[in-house]
């Protein structure tokens, strides 16, 4: 009988402690900015938000929706428009902020028509079933969440118009 209270309590602790590395593994809930950081694709942008500086912003209260390109999309800009934001941190600023909405939008909540970025010009947002593209770009990876908003990886850099 205590050998099979000792393999009882052993399998127990096992099980305790397969639960709580389970635990320890999912990262808390972060805010835009940290959510990006932590997301692998989206290492370009990342590093952009902090060359910028808008990192602080986008930590802020929010909420926000980021439209967010991922690495992919910024290596398809070519490279004379890299260097030119790398040159320009105001239009490097504008690009960025022309990707965030303010409030939070999900996937599901999408409606077809316009919304106003914080950059001031507008993005055309459309959906069809679980499809939402935002201008000519396509949301790959949807509702990352985050505790001041949301983050939506799209496959496009979106250039804001002309003004």
């Amino acid at each position: 009988m205590i050998t099979n209270r000792r393999s009882l309590l052993l399998s127990c602790t096992a099980l305790a402690l397969t639960v709580l590395a389970g635990c320890a593994t999912t990262p808390a809930p972060t805010n835009v900015v940290d959510t990006a950081a932590r997301t692998p694709q989206l290492s370009t942008l990342n590093r952009l938000l902090g060359e910028s500086g808008l990192a602080e912003t986008l930590r802020g209260a929010g909420p926000f929706t980021v439209f967010a390109p991922s690495d992919e999309a910024f290596k398809a800009v070519p490279a004379k428009t890299m260097a030119e934001l790398a040159a320009n941190k105001d239009l490097l600023k504008s690009v960025l902020t022309y990707h965030v909405v303010p409030g939070k939008v999900m996937a599901a909540d999408a409606k077809n028509g316009n919304v106003k970025t914080v950059q001031g010009a507008n993005l055309a947002v459309a959906k069809a079933g679980t499809f939402v593209t935002v201008e000519d770009a396509l949301v790959t990876n949807a509702d990352v969440a985050a505790t001041n908003g949301v983050v939506h990886i799209i496959d496009k850099v979106l250039m804001p118009p002309k003004r």
